[in-house]
């Protein structure tokens, strides 16, 4: 991979511990930060923001995003139904309220400002619902659906998207972790993949570079070339945005 190394950002979470670390720990997956290494780029975790209101979290949102090009959404617990005016199902579980209001943050500004995004699973979810979307809290266990939780599945990709354009293929297996999905589509989202049982499984926004993934790419990206090279798109695409 020839080129500067673009900075793309991983939002990190607040924990209490990690092993060899006396106080509490700010952290993100280190399969996300891998997959970028080895796609070219220079990955940087951004601390959760102190507890601000969501226009002052948007503003500093865009500080911070001035100085990086691009970002990667990653997996993680629910989303606050709140935020898209639902009641909380029982299955919802881990909300965080500091946690959304930060990534809620960083995918507005991103859009506002043009910088590429590539959105993992719970980053998905948080793409369509920052443009005013909503989520099913819990894939029914019926028939009719197939297993999503820590399974492997087939995707189909809509052949003129931007995903099919970096997986280099329309039918591809990805790792899935999730229980929850797209229910209502997000203003100016396209659904560009799906799985065999209609689930949702990629959209994209109608401008830029803003691309949302429901299963995990970064887990097989080591050996699969199709998720290896969607962490190489964004990062073609964030090096175009460097000065």
């Amino acid at each position: 991979m020839s080129g500067a190394r673009p900075l793309i950002a991983l939002p990190g979470r607040c924990a209490e511990s990690a092993a060899g670390l006396r106080t509490e720990v700010i952290a993100a997956g280190a399969r996300y930060a891998t997959a970028l290494e080895r796609a070219g780029a220079a990955p940087v975790v951004l601390p959760p923001f102190d507890d601000l209101d969501d226009a002052a979290a948007l503003a500093r949102a865009r500080l911070v995003l001035a100085r990086v090009d691009g970002l990667v959404m990653v997996g993680g617990a629910d989303i606050d139904p709140a935020r898209y005016g639902a009641a909380r199902h029982s299955k919802t579980e881990g909300l965080d309220q500091r946690q959304d209001a930060f990534e809620l943050a960083l995918l507005a500004a991103a859009i506002a400002d043009d910088v590429p995004v590539l959105a993992i699973c719970r980053g998905m979810q948080a793409l369509n619902v920052v443009l005013g979307g909503t989520l099913l809290q819990h894939l029914p266990d019926d028939a009719g659906r197939q297993p999503h939780r820590k399974v492997h599945h087939d995707v189909h990709l809509s052949a003129d998207s931007l995903v099919a354009a970096a997986a280099q293929a329309v039918d591809i297996s990805g790792h899935s972790v999730h229980h929850q999905c797209v229910d209502r589509v997000g203003d100016g989202l396209r659904v560009t993949g799906r799985a065999g049982d209609g689930t949702i499984e990629a959209v994209e926004l109608d401008h830029g570079w803003v691309v949302g993934v429901q299963w995990h790419p970064e887990d097989t990206a080591h050996d699969d070339q199709h998720q290896s090279a969607l962490f190489e798109a964004i990062v073609e695409r964030a090096r175009a945005k460097m000065p």
